[in-house]
């Protein structure tokens, strides 16, 4: 896991013929801003030469602040360092909790669609139409029921999908039955439940985990963890927690001023930032990120595990009673 204190870009032009390539490239560093720009300048020679070689790589890097341009690394605003923590403000403005070692997943109830199934509901209702074509011997009727199909069969797979969860006693059910298989099958496993406004958050205590181990995945695929997110930790080489509350759902309305609120900005723009942090603070302080529900599984919790632990119960306000969640 790299959160760099410092960021830095560079520039290449080469003429070539008739042909102008240009690249940029970032670079970063704990150390200063001029290890930065170094990092940058030797980045953007590297891929200018890769590229005149004839490698197709980006002539530009996305200024994106997490999980952007590949080897890019997190990009935003560190507020507070506590052991291997680190803590960052992302681009909506809330804090965040990066962490190498320990296994944080969001498990969001809402049901979610599937590509298998609407496949399988469009090839029901492409068939159907064909073969009602055929009956009535008429390709112009059966055409005219496929056009029907293809607009159709979104819907009504969402109906099937919710229909099927409901019989299954709804997504929250679904999601602690998906737990609960998992923790069966892994005797070893412990896990922390938090509730969050959109499901639940689940914590790994019996021990730390590199984020591209093989059982990471497993654990993220049988609980329903983001596939977005899963991704992340793998590129990020670590796993991440919201500490503080969701702007919009505690009543600020504009965003993380200046936009597009990506780190670092421009110093004149500072004075601009700070006001927008100190009115979002001060109303976050009577919210919490998400609430204690429970421990279940072995029941251990290893000591390296403890400290990260704290620190996110602590910020994300997740054991004070009383609190609503955002």
């Amino acid at each position: 896991m790299i959160v760099p204190a410092y960021w830095a870009e560079a520039r290449l032009q080469q003429r070539t013929g008739n042909r102008q390539v240009t690249v940029r490239r970032f670079g970063w560093s704990d150390a200063g801003q001029a290890d930065a720009q170094a990092m940058a300048d030797a980045r953007v020679a590297e891929a200018l030469q890769r590229i005149e070689a004839g490698e197709a790589l980006p002539r530009r890097e996305p200024k994106l602040p997490y999980n952007g341009a590949s080897g890019v690394p997190i990009r935003e605003e560190i507020t507070g360092r506590q052991g291997r923590v680190v803590v960052t403000r992302n681009s909506y403005g809330a804090r965040c909790l990066n962490v190498p070692d320990v296994l944080f997943a969001d498990v969001d109830f809402a049901p979610r669609s599937t590509w298998k199934a609407g496949l399988v509901v469009l090839a029901v209702l492409a068939l159907a139409s064909v073969g009602a074509g055929l009956a009535q011997g008429s390709w112009l009727f059966g055409g005219l029921l496929l056009s029907v199909s293809l607009v159709a069969f979104s819907p009504i797979a969402g109906f099937l999908l919710r229909l099927q969860q409901k019989q299954r006693g709804g997504p929250e059910a679904m999601a602690l039955q998906r737990i609960e298989r998992f923790l069966a099958a892994n005797r070893g496993w412990n896990l922390r439940a938090y509730r969050t406004p959109a499901g639940l958050r689940l914590v790994a205590t019996h021990r730390t985990f590199d984020p591209v181990e093989p059982e990471v995945l497993r654990f993220f695929e049988a609980v329903g963890a983001d596939p977005v997110y899963a991704r992340m930790c793998v590129n990020q080489r670590c796993f991440r927690a919201r500490l503080t509350a969701k702007p919009w759902r505690i009543g600020i309305e504009g965003p993380l001023r200046p936009r597009p609120g990506v780190w670092p900005v421009d110093p004149a723009r500072l004075p601009e930032r700070g006001a927008w942090v100190d009115a979002y603070e001060a109303k976050a302080a009577a919210f919490a990120a998400c609430r204690y529900v429970t421990t279940v599984g072995s029941g251990v919790t290893d000591p390296a595990v403890e400290p990260v632990i704290a620190l996110h119960d602590e910020t994300s306000r997740a054991t004070v009673q009383g609190l609503p969640i955002a």
